[in-house]
C-alpha cells in the first residue's frame, strides 16, 4: 500500500510565502513523476508544477517565478515553494505521484489534500 501525506498548508497575508511538503510511503520501488495540483470550490483540479524523477520541471503560467517545485528522491518527497502569494493561489493544494510499487505495478497516487488561505 502507499500513501502520500502533504503538510505545510495554512493561512498567510498576500505577498507571503509557504513552503508544502509530500511524503510518499508504502511498498515503493521507484517515485516517477511528483506534482501538484489545486481546487476551488466549483473548479477543475488544476496542475500547478511538475517533476520528474530527474528534476526537470514544468509550471501553470499562473504561478511561474514564484513557485518553486523540488524534490529530494532519497526521501521520497516533494516540495512546493510558494512566494509571492496571491488571493487567487488559495485552494486545497493536492500531492501527486506516478509510484511503481515493489510489485512492479505503475499507479497514479493522490494525498489527501492541504487547504492554503491567503488573505488580502
Amino acid at each position: 500500500q502507499v500513501q502520500l501525506m502533504e503538510s505545510g498548508g495554512g493561512l498567510v497575508q498576500a505577498g507571503g510565502s509557504l513552503r508544502l511538503s509530500c511524503v510518499a510511503s508504502g511498498s515503493i520501488l521507484r517515485v516517477n513523476t511528483m506534482a501538484w495540483y489545486r481546487q476551488t470550490p466549483g473548479k477543475q483540479r488544476e496542475v500547478v508544477a511538475t517533476i520528474t524523477s530527474g528534476y526537470s520541471t514544468n509550471y501553470a503560467d499562473s504561478v511561474k517565478g514564484r513557485f518553486t517545485i523540488s524534490r529530494d528522491n532519497a526521501k521520497n518527497t516533494v516540495y512546493l515553494q510558494m512566494n509571492s502569494l496571491k488571493p487567487e493561489d488559495a485552494a486545497v493544494y493536492y500531492c501527486n505521484a506516478l509510484i511503481t510499487t515493489m510489485t512492479f505495478v505503475i499507479s497514479n497516487y493522490w494525498g489527501q489534500g492541504t487547504q492554503v488561505t491567503v488573505s488580502s
